[in-house]
């Protein structure tokens, strides 16, 4: 089955890719949503040029769709669409076990007439985290909720002391409540490493983020 991704360049959306192939299934693009006055994709901040070399790097095509939170989802279709229209026959997902944002993704797919597959779903939180790191996938924290994690992780790569730190602040170490985002630099679907740079660490209200640009 031909697929796209929905992809954020973190952590879970990265690791949902290799299962997919694992079951034979052919990816035919990502798919990503940029924020529409900023250029950057939602939540995980990668800018046009790093998408770029996200393409490159896991030679699939990226596809990218510009959206304001009030219409969010009327784009989001518009970006399915053009995936279906290339091929895709579905839609990967790397969610994990929140139920309200699987049936909105559902929803989304079924208006344009795609099915949905989440190969990551149900599985424990901290297992897929140990796997992200067991797997030699290197993810850069790129924002962090400062309020319960220590500012020393901003910009480090995701690893077993990292998880450590994590489980001392009492967090869920997968992040699924906004404790912290990635963006996933190099690992074994990469051909090759994304290069960046660490600007200037940037605080907004309870959140850190790290300008990461190539």
């Amino acid at each position: 089955m031909k697929f796209a991704v929905s992809y954020s360049c973190g952590k879970d959306s990265t690791l949902a890719l290799p299962k997919m192939l694992e079951q034979g299934h052919e990816p035919v693009c990502l798919v990503v949503m940029v924020k529409e006055d900023e250029d950057r994709s939602y939540f995980h901040g990668a800018d046009r040029a790093m998408l770029e070399q996200y393409a490159k790097a896991l030679a699939i095509p990226v596809i990218t769709y510009p959206a304001e939170g009030a219409t969010y989802h009327t784009a989001f279709e518009r970006g399915l669409s053009k995936a279906k229209a290339i091929g895709a026959e579905a839609v990967c997902f790397g969610d994990i076990d929140i139920e309200q944002n699987r049936r909105w993704e559902e929803e989304r797919c079924k208006a344009v007439g795609l099915f949905s597959s989440f190969p990551l779903w149900r599985r424990k939180r901290e297992e897929i985290v140990h796997e992200v790191i067991h797997l030699n996938y290197k993810c850069l924290i790129k924002s962090i909720n400062r309020k319960i994690l220590p500012m020393d992780l901003l910009g480090t790569v995701l690893t077993e002391a990292s998880v450590l730190a994590m489980e001392s602040a009492g967090i869920d170490i997968c992040g699924e409540n906004g404790e912290y985002h990635t963006l996933a630099i190099d690992g074994p679907i990469f051909r090759e490493p994304l290069v960046f740079r660490i600007g200037d660490k940037i605080e907004i209200g309870d959140y850190a983020v790290a300008d990461i640009y190539l």
